[in-house]
């Protein structure tokens, strides 16, 4: 009896065991499925013959696109696992602003390899330290691969933003945007010592009108709001001192909805008078310290400003702007270094702005007003034109990428070559490592460094050239030593890609291969998932 209680226990407990690791299995599956179902998604848009998406959301807001961070974070998700690659794109776009459709592809292959090793009964601790390991290895193959750069060669920058754009939907416009981002992350910083850039110092205004060959660098502000033209106001100024205000000039209203009742013409006639009276004395305040641009916040409680108060201060030859948008209030104060104010009593001389020349002009799409001869200098705007909204978005967001690339090599000052040449050589490299690897190590070695041929095999399957041919000649020439060699998906063949002027920033690789590899041990460790109330 004895026996046959503890042969019970011992099947019992062995069935048990069995249950909890077959669950565990599942789990990860299920995760693995979930992550590599988005990478796939958005694996056709990688490259400069990567394909755009359209996005349309539940109101029925339509936008073209092919920017990875933005496909994943307008896609609706209910997989936990499926919602990481999408913070992982967020965070590479941060991190470097650029390669966010790079980090999930490869994030993607990444878990294909994982899901092989684990039916191979490989143990997900040793996957996810030799992983670490192996990215470690990466990091330093890229290192020594990379080139240091001088922030005052322009043209190097110029191609490294080249680069950037040649996948997007306005990449025939490269030529124009590239120089247009490199000179206006350079006039915001001092290139002998800088070590980040602030992107708020560098505003990108937009209006539908023109093409993007009509988009211009202005060192000052670009306001997409017209002057007033009410009794023949100004809409130029040379010398101008710019106040900055968020208060109404408009008569008051009480805080309680009410209503006055006026019956008789003395009543309405002192209304007026206080009316006039009031507006009259706010504009004379005006008007002393010595102010002649006036810029107005947009107001939702009442109107800005009235038109009586417009007629006075065309009168005063004061020039006037409204609408001005509660965002803009910030970079608008630092541009024109004018301190916003919120009531008539604290407007003094002191806290007013300075141009050289406030004027209104014509563009094919409607009037703006520019304002140039900052005091600062260290501002500038970038006028975005295109023919619709469907196109000034994308061309918003990758003068963005193209920024934020600059903004990468002036963080860490080296440059790589792309065209999948730095993943062959990490993928060869690693390799090579794997033979040196002890035990299991060595398997999980050779399939991180197999799941970086996804890069080259993808970027010559959405050129529509032969992958498989592609990537073993690209693996032949880089084992002959030619490292800067990599895929000329123009020309359908492998060229050097350090002639062809095909680079990015250092930081975009080494982040995007740190961030993948850590999403994906962190996918890896999961072994339950437990819902809760």
């Amino acid at each position: 009896t004895l026996a046959r209680h503890k042969h019970m226990s011992t099947t019992s407990t062995t069935s048990s065991a069995r249950e909890g690791t077959q669950k565990q299995k599942d789990v990860r599956s299920s995760n693995i499925i979930a992550a590599r179902a988005v990478a796939d998604a958005i694996r056709t848009s990688l490259g400069p013959r990567g394909m755009d998406k359209m996005i349309q959301g539940s109101d029925g807001d339509v936008s073209i696109t092919n920017d990875g961070a933005t496909i994943l974070k307008k896609m609706e998700l209910m997989h936990p696992t499926a919602k990481m690659l999408v913070d992982l794109a967020a965070a590479q776009d941060v991190e470097a602003g650029d390669g966010t459709t790079t980090v999930t592809v490869l994030a993607g292959s990444l878990l294909k390899a994982c899901q092989n090793l684990l039916d191979a009964h490989i143990h997900p601790t040793t996957i996810v330290e030799n992983f670490q390991l192996a990215a470690k290895e990466a990091l330093k193959i890229c290192k020594n691969m990379a080139t240091p750069i001088d922030l005052s060669d322009r043209d190097s920058l110029v191609a490294a933003a080249a680069t950037s754009l040649s996948s997007k939907v306005v990449a025939q416009y490269s030529n124009l945007l590239a120089p247009i981002a490199v000179d206006a992350v350079r006039h915001v910083i001092d290139p002998a010592t800088a070590t980040n850039v602030d992107l708020n110092d560098i505003k990108v205004v937009k209006k539908v009108g023109g093409t993007i060959d009509d988009t211009e660098l202005v060192e000052g502000l670009v306001l997409t709001q017209t002057a007033s033209k009410v009794a023949g106001g100004p809409t130029r100024v040379v010398d101008a001192k710019i106040g900055l205000i968020q208060f109404q000039l408009s008569p008051p209203k009480s805080n309680m909805e009410n209503k006055i009742v006026i019956d008789n013409y003395t009543m309405l006639d002192r209304m007026l008078k206080q009316e006039r009276k009031y507006i009259l004395d706010i504009v004379k305040k005006i008007k002393k310290t010595g102010c002649n641009v006036l810029l107005i916040q947009k107001s939702i409680l009442r109107d800005a400003v009235s038109e009586l108060a417009l007629n006075y201060l065309a009168k005063l030859k004061i020039m006037v702007v409204k609408e001005i948008e509660r965002d803009d209030i910030e970079f608008i104060s630092k541009t024109i270094g004018a301190i916003p104010i919120a009531s008539i009593e604290a407007l003094s001389a002191d806290k007013l702005g300075s141009a050289k020349l406030i004027e209104e002009v014509g563009t094919s799409g409607g009037r703006v007003v520019k304002v140039t001869g900052i005091p600062t200098g260290n501002f500038i705007s970038v006028f975005v034109r295109g023919s619709n909204m469907l196109v000034l978005d994308e061309a918003e967001r990758s003068l963005h990428d193209a920024l934020c690339v600059i903004r990468s090599i002036v963080k860490q000052k080296h440059m790589i070559v792309g065209g999948a040449a730095a993943e062959i050589e990490i993928a060869i490299g690693l390799q090579k490592l794997a033979l040196e690897q002890p035990g299991l190590g060595a398997n999980v070695f050779k399939a991180f460094a197999n799941a970086f041929e996804i890069i080259p095999y993808t970027l010559a399957e959405n050129a529509g050239l032969h992958p498989i041919a592609i990537v073993t000649e690209l693996r032949a020439k880089h084992a002959e030593g030619n490292k800067t060699f990599g895929i000329n998906v123009r020309t359908g063949a492998i060229s050097n890609m350090a002639d062809e002027k095909v680079t990015q920033p250092l930081l975009v690789t080494t982040s995007a291969i740190s961030l993948a590899t850590t999403t994906v041990c962190m996918i890896m460790k999961i072994d339950d998932v437990i819902l809760v109330r």
